[in-house]
C-alpha cells in the first residue's frame, strides 16, 4: 500500500471505476475500495439487465479506452418515440437527424462491468482493495482518513462513488434531500414479435411511464413504473399473463411480445445532494443524485461527474496544487451544479406530470407533444440534452484524452 494516497475512492461500481480509470496515468497513488469482490465470472444470460448510455457516455468511455470492449455487446439507439397510451400525441428523435451515429446504447450491467474490470486489471497505479469494508472516515486538515477492517489508509482527497445508500457520505454528514414517489420499476428483458430497428419506445400509460429499449439478439429492456400498490401482483404473473398486460400498455409497434424473461421490481425515489464537496471529500454518482428512470438520465449523470472531476483534479495536480483543498472542489461542484440540479428537477416535473390522469392535463401533454414534434429547433435541443453533450463539456465527454 502506497501511503498517503492522492486519491482514494470508496465505491468499485461503474462511477468509481471509471474514475479510477480516468486519473491514472498521471504519477498519482489511488486506492479503490469495494466492499463486494470485483469478478465478473458468471455466463451472460437473456436475463441480464440493460443500462442506457447517452452518447456523451459513449464518448466518455471511448476516451477511456475502454469502448473497445464494450462496442460488439452495445445496442445502439437510433430513434426515439414517445407517446401516451390513449392519447393523439407523439414525438421523435432521430440520430441521422442530429448527425450522430446514435443518440446512445444499450449494455448490459454485466458487459459494461466487465469491460471496466478488464481496464483496471492492466492498470499499476491503481490499488484495488476488493472486498474491503469502510468502518469509519474522518476528515483532518491535511488528510482524509479511512479505516477499514484491517487497516486505516490516508489519502489527500476522497471521493465517495459507494451508491445510494453511501456509508461516506453519511458518515462526513452532506445533507441529503430525498422525495418518495409511491412508485416501483418492474424490469425485465422481452422479444417482440417484430424487429426493434434500434428503436427506444417511451410511452406515457395510465399506470406509469414504459420504456422499452433496443438490446442485442433481438430483445428488449422493459422497465415499467407502476404504483407501489400494482407491483407484487403484476410481479406474481406467469409470463403469460405478465406479457398481455404489457401488450395492452405498451400496444403493438412490436407485434406480439413473444417472451419475458426473470422480472424484478425496485421502489423509486430521487435522493439529490445540493452540496457535493466538502473540504478533502467529495460525493459523486449515485452518491450524490438517484434519480427515477423516467428519462434514463440517472448513470449518464453519474459518468458526467467522472469526466469534470477528473479534469478538475488532474488540472489543479498539473499546477502542484492539492486536489483536496475546498476551493479545488469547489471549481468541480460549480461546474456540474447545473447540469445535475436541471436533470433533477426536469426528471421530477416529468414523473409529476405524467403521473396525473387529469383531462385537461391529458390534452396538455398531448397538445405539448405534437407541437414538439412540429419543431425540429426543440427536438434539437432537447436530444443535446438526453445525448449528454449540452453545455461547457469535459473533455473525455468530447472523446479526447484528459
Amino acid at each position: 500500500m502506497k501511503q498517503p494516497y492522492d486519491i482514494i475512492i470508496v465505491g468499485g461500481g461503474m462511477a468509481g471505476a471509471s474514475l479510477a480509470i480516468a486519473l491514472s496515468g498521471h504519477g498519482l497513488q489511488i486506492a479503490l475500495i469495494e466492499a463486494a469482490d470485483l469478478k465478473i465470472d458468471t455466463v451472460p444470460n437473456y436475463d441480464d439487465r440493460g443500462i442506457a448510455l447517452a452518447y456523451g457516455s459513449q464518448r466518455i468511455f471511448s476516451a477511456l479506452n475502454t469502448w473497445s470492449d464494450m462496442a460488439a455487446d452495445a445496442e445502439p439507439i437510433r430513434h426515439i418515440h414517445v407517446s401516451e397510451q390513449g392519447g393523439f400525441g407523439f414525438a421523435h428523435l432521430d440520430a441521422e437527424e442530429e448527425g450522430v451515429p446514435a443518440l446512445g446504447y444499450v449494455i448490459t450491467a454485466r458487459n459494461l462491468g466487465a469491460a471496466l474490470l478488464k481496464r483496471l486489471s492492466g492498470i499499476q497505479d491503481i490499488d484495488v482493495i476488493a472486498p474491503g469494508r469502510v468502518q469509519w472516515v474522518n476528515i483532518e486538515e491535511d488528510l482524509a482518513h479511512v479505516g477499514l477492517e484491517d487497516q486505516t489508509l490516508s489519502t489527500r482527497l476522497l471521493v465517495a462513488a459507494d451508491g445510494g445508500n453511501s456509508f461516506v457520505r453519511q458518515q462526513l454528514c452532506f445533507e441529503v434531500k430525498r422525495r418518495e414517489y409511491g412508485q416501483t420499476a418492474i424490469a425485465a428483458n422481452i422479444t417482440p414479435g417484430l424487429a426493434h430497428r434500434n428503436i427506444a419506445f417511451e410511452r406515457f400509460t395510465r399506470n406509469g411511464p414504459m420504456a422499452m429499449l433496443p438490446m442485442t439478439e433481438q430483445r428488449c429492456a422493459l422497465v415499467w413504473t407502476v404504483k407501489d400498490e400494482m407491483a407484487g401482483e403484476i410481479l406474481s404473473l406467469n409470463e403469460t399473463r405478465f406479457l398481455e398486460r404489457v401488450q395492452r400498455q405498451f400496444g403493438w409497434r412490436l407485434g406480439k411480445l413473444q417472451r419475458a424473461g426473470k422480472r424484478s421490481g425496485y421502489p423509486l425515489s430521487q435522493l439529490y445532494v445540493p452540496d457535493t464537496v466538502q473540504h478533502r471529500a467529495v460525493v459523486i454518482g449515485n452518491a450524490a443524485h438517484t434519480l427515477h428512470p423516467v428519462a434514463g438520465q440517472g448513470f449518464n449523470l453519474g459518468i458526467r461527474d467522472v469526466a469534470a472531476l477528473a479534469e478538475v483534479v488532474l488540472q489543479a495536480v498539473s499546477s502542484g496544487k492539492d486536489p483536496g483543498l475546498l476551493a479545488i472542489l469547489e471549481r468541480y461542484q460549480e461546474w456540474r451544479r447545473k447540469d445535475q440540479r436541471t436533470v433533477v428537477q426536469l426528471t421530477d416535473a416529468l414523473v409529476r406530470s405524467f403521473s396525473n390522469d387529469l383531462l385537461p392535463l391529458r390534452m396538455a401533454r398531448n397538445i405539448g407533444l405534437l407541437a414538439l414534434e412540429g419543431l425540429p429547433p426543440a427536438r434539437h435541443t432537447i436530444a443535446r440534452a438526453a445525448m449528454g453533450i449540452h453545455g461547457r463539456l469535459p473533455r473525455l465527454s468530447r472523446g479526447l484524452p484528459v
